[in-house]
């Protein structure tokens, strides 16, 4: 991910290997991770049961909040492909019956929303 592209927001894929290092204590036994964006500071799992949003706080990142996301709960969703003159893609994600969406990802070219979209329908819509 170019320094360009992270400063916007956007994000880029992850590592599996890396995400099982620096996240692999949030898992459970049966649990495992199959996709993974980091932003600038902030990352944001999909493992087999439910989306972890890790958000690294304050100056130094030290505070880090961890919110999961079970896939029951997320009530839709929508990807927005990149175009000619925008060049990023974004994800938005409703959470039960909330009138705007809770959760809303830009990505850089790098990534598939595709793949994103994927991810999230096989295990939303079961």
């Amino acid at each position: 991910m170019g320094l360009f592209s992270g400063l916007l927001g956007n994000a880029g894929a992850v590592d599996q290997a890396q995400l099982v290092k620096d996240y692999g204590k949030l898992l459970t036994p049966s649990e495992n991770i199959e996709l993974g964006f980091k932003l600038i500071r902030d990352t944001f799992i999909f493992t087999n049961k439910r989306m972890i949003l890790v958000d690294k706080q304050g100056i130094t990142g030290s505070k880090v909040e961890y919110l999961s996301v079970t896939y029951k709960s997320i009530s839709r969703f929508s990807i927005e492909t990149a175009g000619t003159f925008d060049l990023d893609a974004e994800l938005k994600i409703w959470i039960s019956s909330e009138v705007q969406p809770s959760i809303r990802k830009q990505f850089n070219k790098s990534v598939d929303v595709y793949e994103v979209q994927k991810v999230l329908a096989q295990h939303v819509l079961g």
